[in-house]
């Protein structure tokens, strides 16, 4: 596949691009210096996909242009070409498509595995980076919440394939499923736009067609267990606090995937960093309340 061609088959206007090990999957084609705007990247968390931007890109367009990516494997990006789903081969196609379209330094944001990927990537190529929006990012917090476990049981070896077994003799029908999905990383669903899970539910019945899908999720959760291991100059927590740039933490006090007591280390680790608390969001704020991590996004980009 050759690189900024059009994703067919019903994708959202999105293109390809190719990038070291990766051909990744970036919508809007917004140019770097549409109306003027500051360029920015917004990179989803594990399981994700560029969608979940959607309505926070939509309350800032007229600050920033604009785009997201879909990380190897997910989304409509094709897993790695070399396999590598751990944190630091996210970062490079994430590095690749930065350095590939000349969009940087942008604004990056990052959700989870994203949040973790743009530290990284801030501590290691600052030049790419003019500031850190960072919404309940995966950093290291020991013990994890126990709501949290099932999703730290993917990386260990034989259990996603007695997962497999399991979804595959329960019954449960693609809502159900996509309903169990939502209550994890909702604060409330009930305030979930019926639109919105429409598209989840669809989401999720052609992830379950794709091949690679569970691999990409298990190996993904792996390269995030690993990263928490990581000692020395790869650890996240000392990487943190290698970033110079400007950030924004966002947290939601009914979060079950990252607890909120990670924001005092968090806000004691980044060199420059400012705190949004939602009490009634949970681990997407994004999604869950656009206009108010918006609002505190535009302080961040008056101050930056």
């Amino acid at each position: 596949m050759s690189a900024d061609q059009q994703v067919q088959s019903g994708a959202p206007a999105h293109r390809t691009v190719e990038v070291p090990g990766a051909v990744l999957a970036v919508g809007p084609a917004v140019p770097a210096d549409a109306d003027g705007l500051p360029p920015a990247l917004f990179v989803h968390g594990l399981g994700g996909s560029a969608d979940n931007w959607t309505d926070l890109m939509a309350a800032l367009a007229d600050e920033i242009s604009g785009e997201a990516v879909d990380l190897p494997g997910f989304g409509w990006s094709a897993p790695p070409q070399d396999g590598n789903l751990t944190l630091s081969g996210h970062v490079r196609a994430v590095i690749g498509y930065l350095e590939k379209s000349g969009r940087g330094p942008v604004h990056l944001f990052g959700n989870s595995l994203g949040g973790a990927v743009s530290v990284r990537l801030a501590a290691l190529r600052p030049d790419l980076v003019r500031s850190l929006t960072l919404i309940s990012p995966a950093l290291p917090e020991m013990p994890p919440q126990a709501s949290a476990w099932p999703t730290a049981v993917l990386a260990v070896p034989g259990v996603p394939a007695l997962l497999r077994r399991r979804a595959a003799g329960s019954g449960r029908t693609a809502e159900q499923a996509t309903e169990d999905l939502l209550r994890l990383v909702y604060g409330d669903i009930d305030t979930i736009p019926a639109e919105r899970r429409e598209r989840a539910v669809a989401e999720y019945r052609r992830r379950l067609g794709l091949p690679y899908a569970l691999q990409a999720t298990v190996g993904s959760a792996r390269g995030i267990v690993s990263a928490y291991t990581e000692r020395g100059e790869q650890a996240l927590w000392r990487q943190a606090a290698q970033v110079k740039a400007p950030v924004l933490l966002v947290y939601g006090l009914k979060d079950k995937l990252v607890s909120y007591r990670s924001a005092r280390r968090a806000c004691a680790a980044f060199a420059d960093a400012r705190l949004l608390v939602l009490p009634d969001s949970g681990h997407v704020a994004m999604m869950e309340h656009p206009e108010r991590v918006a609002r505190a996004v535009r302080e961040l980009l008056a101050e930056v």
